[in-house]
Order: structure tokens, then C-alpha cells, then sequence
């Protein structure tokens, strides 16, 4: 077994200066009231299979290297599990990271992590909350078969100047926000940068390398009238990894959003935005005499409009969303060959929902969404024959309509409240998806190839059914739920057996459609009140797919499926000074295709694969464990000004347990015809410690 091998220990010293003396209580109070609202939404909430992230839970949360991860923090919610070890992908219901839909501020995030996943592209000083829905989603938002997740950063303080930052071992953040002018407009500033690469620099072997990354969140708000509010907000994230002049990989994500906010009385508001979003990468290799490169984008320009009634027993959400879309699924240099595949598309949707209490027990949430997507010209389309071979070449000229899909999405959810404390759900949701992410392996790269629908590739459509209930105790200490689910989806595309992401410049030679299901349980346990919080969450899943030419034709098991998951978090208040946490995590090992036989022709060993995820990979689990320690501090000699500092102290997985990252199949040098399977492993165990000082 290898082991990629890490071990740090982590320090960083974070300070926060404010020029408000009660920030401190400001910041606990908002902790106090975010819990509270959380534990009534469980049950409060009309739509099924949401979950509601917070960052003041977040915060007691252990997390690899001490960084808070607002997508790590996902795959401790059912349903939700990652795609491997230290991975920022993530997988809900049986589908896969890249059937997620992420939105920033209403733009659209790709590829959501920093160094292949182990931090998060998102800085948490920069973030107010997020909601996940897990396949049932509200008419007003769609574009992922998977999930939504819905991400807002967080306004700027509109009467006071607060600054903060953070120095630790492996990057550093800083944030500054406050009035532009006094109770009319703020901004929020917050950024950070890895610093790896100056350890590279400090060693011999690998001062050649290159490993870091950035990212920068702005926000401005401008209350420019009573009833109208202007706010723009822009991110930017960017990664580099390179090992001397043999490789290099560049990937970022660029944001931008201005949202007028305009409310016409108490009952009625609009909302309109104008949205940018561009995901770039860039890769480059030159060794053993081969020269290649290949840059790939995902650019969205996007108009959305919505308005919400509020009247009575009723809540209507209504509006449109146009997009331009431009997609370069490859432009590659290998040698002296230089391809290119880029097309455009023009992405429309109109949707109603309407929040109806129809008395005292009964409560509807349900919409339309007319999905729209237009394939354009002024790039190559094909027909195809069976095997891939192009028989026709068409050409149509720059915005020419190509291939139109029109579907209507229907989106249900309704309570039933049995007694104030107890209520069933149920639901039924139909998404789309129009950008289709062809990975190589299980695990989501930035590297990966991704293509639009056109006149050979249909759109992704899942249809899902749910039925859940919830609870709470009469005092609110405790609450549960149940939901069981079932997911139809058409349209999924995998690769040839035998082709991968470089075979061909054009992408759809590469492709077969066909079929998935995955259906499952999801038990969920939350203790909310006492010294001792936390939850406990079960699931319950299968995930299969059926694509003609793969598999004989015949369901097999998908890579995602992950049969059972257990997610267990404890938070512990052990005195007014100490608080403990710990999590711990397990799910069944991934499904992976083995070697069912071999030949050896002339010295070359080739592998004959029968069946395709036949097999598993060993059990994932893992236990992590954290302790804090806060203090108040006298900051003046006067003793007027006081602030806090904290000590944080974890351990990520503390019995040392090597999961496996990645399996190969290799020849067994002891015996002819014998194959092994070597696991390589990325963590053993890692501490880190930081201070913080607020005031």
C-alpha cells in the first residue's frame, strides 16, 4: 500500500479589530439566534429535502487543517456524501459532484475547491449561510439534477469599521468591512493565499514546484432610495500547480453580480440581476518527447428577474432568467497538433411558484418552470453512425438555431402537520441540466471535460418522488426525521469502453446516453439544547445506471454508490471556557472495476474487463476531534476595552486510520498469473492549532 503521507501541524494566530467595543456580544448573539431559527426551519420548512447550512455551527465543526469548509461541512448532512478523502466534491442522492449546481450570489461555481479539493473555494469570513436542496427544488431555481446548493456572502456593517486576519502555516486571510457612508452603503472585503509554494522554494528536491492558490470576495451595498437597494459582489479564485517544466495546471473561477433590490409596499418586492461567471483551465505537459496542452472555459452572461407577492395565506414567486452560454470543451496542442471544440448556446427559463397555507394542517408549496435551451451556430455539429464515426459535418452560421429543447419542470412539495410537533412531507421535483461535466474517474477534476447539449446530446432530466416526516419534542431539546426517496434520470452520459477525455477533439465521438436510478433512506437525529449538541444521520442508498454498449447493456452499479453512510457530530460545552467537538464518518467503500482476466502479447500485459463496478474499495472512517478554549482579555490598562482570544486545537483522523484514494491493478511479480491491487492512501493522522484574538 502507498501512502501519500502528510503530517502538520498547523498554527495560525487570527486576529479581528473592531472599532465597535461590543462586537464580541454582536457575534455571539448573531451565533444564538442563527441556531435557533435552524432548529424551527427543520421543522417549519414546507419543502422537502432541504438543508439549511450555518456558519456559526460550521465554526465548531473540526475540519482538515483547521480551515472551516463550508462543502466539507455538506457530507455530514444525509443524503450528502464525499467524493473520496480530503475531496471538496461531493455527491447527493446517489448522483455525482458534477450533477450539483452551486451558486455564489446567484452565479454559477465550478470545480468548488483548492488543491484538488482539501481546501474550499470559498472563504467562510466572506459567507452568511446556504441552503442545499437535495433534487426537490423551488421553480425559481434549476440548471442541476442533483442539487442545488445556494450560497450568500454577507453585507458589510453599515455603522462600523471591522478588521481581521488570519496568518497560519498554510495560507493566510484577511477582511475588512464597514460604511462607506453611514447607514447608506458598506463593503465587505475578504482574502486569502496559500503560501505552500515558499515551503517548495525552502527544500531541494522540490524548490522547482509550484503549489497555491487565492481567492477574493468584494461586496458593496447602496441603499439608494427607501425602497430600493443596489448591491455588486465579485470573487475571484485561482489555483497553480506545477512540477518543474513537466507539468502545469492553472483552474479558477471569476464572479461577478450587481442585484437591485426594489420593494413596492410590504407585500410586494422585485429583485433583478445581471450575472458573469467564467470557469477556466489550463493544462500543460512536456515529457517522455510529447508537448501537450490543453485550455478549457465555461462563460455564463445572465439576466434574472424575479418578484414575490406575499398577500394573506399565500407567497407567489414569479419572474424570467435568459443566458448566453459559451463552452470550450478542449483546445489542445499535442505536437504539432492543435484541435479546438468551442459552441455557444442560449439558455432561457420562465417559472411561478406559489407557498399556499391552506389552513391550520395543510401547506403546498408548488411551481412551474419552462426550461428552454437553444444550441447555436458558428461551430461544428455531426451525425454520427454507432460507433462514433462521423458520416456528416454540418456548419451553420454564427447564432443560427441548431437544436431547440423546450421541457416543463414540475416542482411539488406539501406538509401535512399531524400536531404542532409533528408533520409528513412529501414531494416531487423534475430538473434539468444542460452542462454535462465526462470524468474520467470517480473523483471530479478540474481538468475534466465538459460539453453542452446539442443535436446529439439531449439534456440531463431527473424526476424525483420523496415522502418524509419530521418531529420535534415538546421543549424543542430534540427533533428527527425521516425521508425516503426514489430518482428517475435520463440522459446520463459515460465514455466508451476503451475512449477517454483525449481521444477525441470532439467530445460527443467519445459518448454513450442512456439511463439512471437511485433511490434510499435518510434518518437524521439533532440534539439542540444542554451542554451536549450535535446529530446523527443514516443513509440508506443504491445508485445504478443502464447505457447501451456498456456493460452488455445490462444496470450496473454506479461509481457514486455509496451503500450505507453514517455521519455522527457531537459538540460538547464543558465548562464556559471549554468546548469539545469530535465527528465521526463512515460509508461503504467505492465501486470500482477490476481486472476479470489478463494476456500477455509480446511482453505487454492487457487487462479484460467484464463487468463495470463489480467491485468495492475498503470501508471509509474516520474520527476527528476538536477542543476550544476562549478567554476574555483586558486590551487597554484602563480594562474599558476588553476582547477575547481563543485557542483551537484538532486532530483530523485520530486513530489513524489509511483510507483509501486511489486503486490500481498491477501485475503480481510473485506468480504469472496473479494480479494485486495496490491502495494509495493521501492522510494519516493531522493536528493543527490555532489562536484567535477578538476585539
Amino acid at each position: 500500500m502507498k501512502r501519500l503521507f502528510f503530517f502538520f501541524l498547523a498554527f495560525s494566530s487570527n486576529v479581528c479589530i473592531a472599532q465597535s467595543d461590543d462586537v464580541v456580544m454582536n457575534d455571539t448573539l448573531q451565533e444564538v439566534t442563527v441556531t435557533s431559527r435552524s432548529v424551527q426551519k427543520r421543522v417549519q420548512e414546507v419543502q422537502i429535502g432541504v438543508e439549511k447550512v450555518e456558519i456559526a455551527t460550521l465554526a465548531k465543526v473540526p475540519a482538515l487543517f483547521g480551515e472551516k469548509d463550508i462543502i466539507k461541512s455538506l457530507q455530514l448532512l444525509p443524503g450528502v456524501k464525499s467524493e473520496s478523502e480530503g475531496s471538496g466534491g461531493y455527491q447527493v442522492r446517489g448522483g455525482t459532484a458534477s450533477q450539483n449546481l452551486i451558486l455564489l450570489d446567484g452565479a454559477t461555481v465550478y470545480n468548488a475547491g483548492h488543491v484538488m479539493g482539501l481546501f474550499s473555494t470559498f472563504n467562510d469570513d466572506a459567507l452568511m449561510g446556504g441552503s442545499l436542496y437535495k433534487g426537490l427544488v423551488p421553480a425559481q431555481l434549476g440548471g442541476g439534477t442533483s442539487s442545488v446548493f445556494d450560497i450568500s456572502t454577507r453585507t458589510g456593517d453599515l455603522n462600523d469599521y471591522h478588521f481581521g486576519g488570519t496568518i497560519g502555516l498554510l495560507s493566510a486571510k484577511l477582511y475588512a468591512e464597514g460604511p462607506i457612508q453611514e447607514n447608506k452603503s458598506s463593503f465587505l472585503f475578504a482574502g486569502r493565499r496559500s503560501y505552500l509554494d515558499l515551503f517548495l522554494k525552502a527544500t531541494d528536491d522540490y524548490k522547482d514546484n509550484t503549489l497555491h492558490f487565492y481567492d477574493a470576495n468584494l461586496r458593496l451595498q447602496f441603499r439608494i432610495s427607501p425602497q430600493d437597494v443596489l448591491s455588486l459582489s465579485f470573487f475571484r479564485g485561482r489555483d497553480n500547480m506545477g512540477l518543474e517544466e513537466l507539468m502545469n495546471m492553472e483552474w479558477g473561477n471569476i464572479l461577478g453580480a450587481v442585484n437591485w433590490l426594489h420593494t413596492f409596499n410590504d407585500h410586494h418586492y422585485a429583485n433583478t440581476q445581471l450575472i458573469y461567471s467564467n470557469f477556466i483551465s489550463d493544462v500543460g505537459i512536456d515529457m517522455l518527447n510529447i508537448y501537450y496542452t490543453m485550455k478549457g472555459f465555461i462563460r455564463h452572461a445572465t439576466m434574472r428577474h424575479s418578484q414575490v407577492w406575499n398577500k394573506k395565506k399565500h407567497r407567489v414567486n414569479y419572474g424570467l432568467e435568459t443566458t448566453y452560454l459559451q463552452l470550450q470543451s478542449a483546445e489542445w496542442d499535442i505536437n504539432l497538433l492543435h484541435q479546438r471544440e468551442k459552441r455557444n448556446a442560449w439558455m432561457n427559463a420562465l417559472w411561478v411558484n406559489d407557498e399556499w397555507k391552506i389552513s391550520k394542517k395543510l401547506e403546498l408549496a408548488a411551481g412551474l418552470r419552462l426550461h428552454m435551451f437553444s444550441a447555436l451556430g458558428g461551430a461544428p455539429y455531426y451525425q454520427l453512425d454507432n460507433e462514433g464515426n462521423i458520416l456528416e459535418t454540418m456548419n451553420p452560421e454564427s447564432g443560427r438555431f441548431v437544436k431547440t429543447f423546450a421541457d416543463i419542470e414540475p416542482r411539488l412539495s406539501l406538509k401535512w402537520s399531524i400536531n404542532k410537533h409533528h408533520n409528513l412531507k412529501m414531494g416531487y421535483s423534475r430538473t434539468s441540466q444542460d452542462i454535462h461535466a465526462i470524468s474520467g474517474s470517480s473523483l471530479s477534476m478540474p481538468f475534466d471535460r465538459y460539453t453542452m447539449t446539442s443535436n446529439l446530446v439531449k439534456p440531463e432530466q431527473a424526476d424525483q418522488v420523496s415522502l418524509g416526516w419530521t418531529g420535534i419534542t415538546s421543549t424543542g431539546d430534540y427533533d428527527f426525521s425521516a425521508e425516503t426517496y426514489f430518482k428517475n434520470i435520463s440522459n446520463v452520459y459515460d465514455y466508451r469502453d476503451g475512449k477517454g477525455f483525449y481521444s477525441e477533439i470532439e467530445i460527443e465521438r467519445l459518448l454513450l446516453g442512456g439511463k439512471g436510478r437511485a433511490y434510499g433512506l435518510e434518518l437524521c437525529a439533532h440534539k439542540n439544547n444542554g451542554p451536549l449538541t450535535g446529530w446523527v444521520s443514516y443513509t440508506l442508498s443504491w445508485s445504478e445506471n443502464k447505457i447501451e454498449g456498456i456493460n452488455g447493456g445490462e444496470w450496473y452499479t454506479a461509481s457514486n454508490d455509496r451503500r450505507h453512510d453514517v455521519a455522527v457530530v457531537g459538540m460538547y460545552q464543558l465548562s464556559p471556557a471549554w468546548e469539545l467537538a469530535a465527528t465521526w464518518r463512515y460509508n461503504t467503500g467505492q465501486a470500482l472495476t477490476a481486472p476479470s482476466a489478463k494476456y500477455d502479447i509480446n511482453g505487454n500485459t492487457y487487462y479484460y474487463y467484464a463487468e463495470r463496478n463489480g467491485y468495492r474499495a475498503p470501508d471509509y472512517h474516520r474520527l476527528d476531534l476538536s477542543a476550544t478554549y476562549r478567554k476574555k482579555v483586558d486590551l487597554s490598562s484602563s480594562g474599558r476595552k476588553q476582547g477575547e482570544a481563543i485557542w483551537s486545537f484538532g486532530v483530523y483522523n485520530a486513530y489513524w486510520r489509511y483510507n483509501p484514494f486511489m486503486i490500481r491493478f498491477k501485475n503480481d511479480d510473485k506468480k504469472e498469473t496473479g494480479t494485486i491491487a495496490e491502495q494509495t492512501s493521501l492522510f494519516g493522522l493531522v493536528p493543527s492549532v490555532s489562536f484567535t484574538l477578538k476585539y
